[in-house]
């Protein structure tokens, strides 16, 4: 199943919590090996939006906010290096809007 093109993805979820260094499951780094900066926000939920948002996402789970999918894919990064990255998304059943969770990255199989 494809979700719609038009998901929220949050630009406080691109600079305050990807982009940015945590001392626990720090995304930054991976990111940052991409190209990626604190200032890339706009640029990282474009490249989310174009290059992984068009792919098949697969039903994960229900939960009590909503069902979550999961979107497997490669994000060429502002330097052209390519990741492969797993997204969460999720389906709210309050609203029925999806919205952009997170990325990580994705083991090999």
């Amino acid at each position: 199943m494809k979700l719609p093109r038009n998901a929220t993805i949050a630009h406080e979820k691109m600079v305050n919590y990807l982009l940015q260094w945590r001392p626990e499951n720090d995304k930054s780094r991976f990111l940052g090996s991409a190209g990626y900066t604190e200032k890339d926000g706009e640029q990282l939920a474009r490249d989310i939006r174009d290059q992984l948002l068009c792919l098949e996402a697969e039903f994960e789970d229900t939960t009590e906010y909503g069902d979550m999918y999961s979107i497997a894919g490669s994000l060429m990064g502002p330097n052209g290096r390519t990741l492969r990255v797993m997204s969460i998304w999720m389906v709210e059943s309050a609203s029925n809007e999806t919205k952009f969770i997170t990325l990580y990255p994705k083991k090999e199989d």
